[in-house]
């Protein structure tokens, strides 16, 4: 395959100062560490304080959900196109942008009077998030020599996949210890000093392209994330085949239809060239990490209520519970790097899926109601470290696909990779939960009231509360419960072994080959791609 891309020419700016030294580096990772960390905490944050929503603003489930969600679609919707602007406009303003419209919104919506303002402020800061993601893999990419390159990859994979559990606990704690408006302290503060950072230590850098920006495949890209995104948070509520959601399915899908033949078209102009995801390396990440972030999503989905309804535990303990899993995650990730120099991304990435894999079915196995915690720790701590592996070869095999003019389109679609994952992940394995819950809960419910036994059937919550009206039967409703949602964790988990199993075989017959390491040159920018079509991930 001919690539055949216009080689954009790099314009660094930073300072004056040359290759960025050692001490200027490490300013450099912490400071987009810190912008990552302030988006990814604010996508899973509010989750714990679903009730305090509603009861402060008098807000249904349905606007609780919205608040939540529409940051996430916003955010998922607007990567492509921003990570690309962010090329041209320059990474360091956009950066700093982003910052500054994100922290206004944090501030906007912990001071938000109704379920509206607050709504608004939610749109606005997944505007600033969709800035600040991208650009702060791009500036990795685009700043760090080759030899540093996969650690500093390695840690922002680590802050973007354990970041959102450790972002979910201080919430948690922030709620218990304070007020729910405490949420938003969190982002502001991080912002500022992410901020703080940037202006001192991040050097901007942007590329020239003899191409005018596709604004038409930018617009077609973001109606085919916000439709496809609908339909997969909103499906499991509103039903698969209600209008809503199969309206969302069609603009969604003949979006996405049309943003390929728009590429297709436009070739070397494309806001992605789509033709490169014939390369091992583009579309093996890609696949990696929507298979990867989707299970973890989807497990997460599984151990909460596996947690506070089975074990009775609080948010925060539940919260803090996943904290292993988190830790191995972030070590496994910076230890990747110099596993895959060793042995080659390839075996580091299938040993990841692998050793997820066996932690999944050791949680399927294991798992019981008297066990409790340490039934399902061992596979926790194997699931964590091995999609800690996995995850940062694939991530510097998107990136290192594309060249250095396109280190932002690269960053973005890495992100919205992930997005999508975590979206397919809770809805596929939280409705196979609910499924295998309400086939086993049924032939468990003999002899119980019928308004306790109706409500148990919606969901173990459900059961939970209704078991305070079941008199002297309340300790069997509780344990039929239990045991029910029991029976559908083991329809999840080995529902995750089986995709695992299949992404295993993937990597494994197609996955990048050799070191991969992201194209900063632009080395793949022209010239003819080997005879397998993969475009040279060196």
């Amino acid at each position: 395959m001919n690539t055949n891309h216009s080689a954009p020419t790099p314009v660094p700016d930073d300072g004056g100062g040359g290759v960025p030294d050692a001490r200027q580096l490490r300013g450099i990772l912490a400071a987009v560490s810190v912008a990552l960390m302030a988006v990814i905490a604010s996508v899973s944050g509010l989750n714990v304080a679903q009730t305090h929503l509603a009861v402060e603003f008098g807000a249904s489930q349905s606007t609780v959900l919205w608040i939540i969600n529409i940051y996430t679609l916003t955010l998922a919707a607007l990567l492509l196109p921003l990570g690309a602007l962010g090329d041209r406009i320059g990474r360091k303003p956009m950066l700093i942008t982003g910052l500054a419209v994100f922290g206004a919104a944090s501030v906007v919506a912990g001071l938000a009077p109704n379920a509206e303002v607050m709504l608004a402020a939610r749109v606005v800061g997944g505007v600033g998030a969709a800035v600040i993601m991208p650009i702060t893999l791009a500036v990795i990419t685009s700043t760090f020599p080759e030899e540093q390159r996969g650690k500093a990859i390695g840690v922002w994979t680590g802050v973007a996949g354990g970041g959102g559990i450790l972002g979910m606990f201080l919430s948690a704690l922030l709620v218990d210890v304070a007020d729910w408006r405490g949420l938003f302290v969190l982002p502001v503060v991080l912002v500022a000093a992410a901020l703080a950072m940037a202006v001192r230590w991040v050097p901007d850098s942007r590329e020239r392209s003899e191409h005018t920006f596709d604004t038409v495949g930018a617009l077609i890209s973001t109606v085919a994330v916000v439709g496809l995104i609908f339909v997969l948070q909103e499906g499991p509520e509103r039903g698969w085949t209600s209008p809503a959601t199969l309206t969302g399915l069609v603009v969604g899908l003949a979006a996405a239809v049309g943003f390929v033949a728009r590429q297709l078209h436009r070739r070397d102009a494309a806001l992605l060239d789509v033709r490169l995801f014939r390369a091992r390396g583009l579309a093996g990440g890609a696949v990696t990490l929507l298979v990867v972030f989707g299970v973890q999503a989807g497990i997460a989905v599984v151990l909460f209520p596996f947690f506070q309804a089975v074990l009775g535990w609080s948010g925060l303990l539940s919260t803090l519970a996943l904290m292993p899993m988190a830790v191995m995650m972030m070590a496994a990730s910076g230890l990747a790097p110099r596993l895959a120099v060793r042995v080659g991304s390839r075996p580091t990435m299938a040993g990841g899926i692998a050793l997820a894999t066996v932690g999944l079915a050791l949680m399927a196995v294991f798992v019981s109601v008297d066990g409790g915690y340490a039934s399902i720790l061992p596979g926790m701590l194997a699931m964590g470290a091995g999609m800690g592996l996995a995850m940062t070869p694939s991530t510097e095999a998107i990136t290192g696909s594309l060249p250095r003019g396109k280190q932002g389109v690269a960053s973005a679609l890495n992100d919205v990779t992930r997005e999508f994952g975590t979206a397919l992940g809770v809805a596929l394995l939280g409705a196979l939960l609910s499924a295998g819950y309400r086939d086993a809960v049924d032939d468990r419910l003999n002899g119980i009231p019928q308004g306790a036994a109706d409500t148990s059937r919606e969901g173990i919550a459900h059961a939970v509360e209704a078991s305070a009206g079941a008199g002297s039967r309340a300790p069997d409703l509780l344990r039929a419960a239990q045991q029910s949602f029991v029976d559908g964790w083991h329809h999840a988990m080995w529902a995750g072994v089986a995709v695992m199993g299949a992404l295993f075989v993937y990597v494994v017959l197609r996955g990048p080959g050799g070191d991969v390491s992201p194209a900063t040159t632009d080395a793949t920018t022209s010239g003819e791609a080997p005879s397998d079509g993969a475009v040279p991930v060196r």
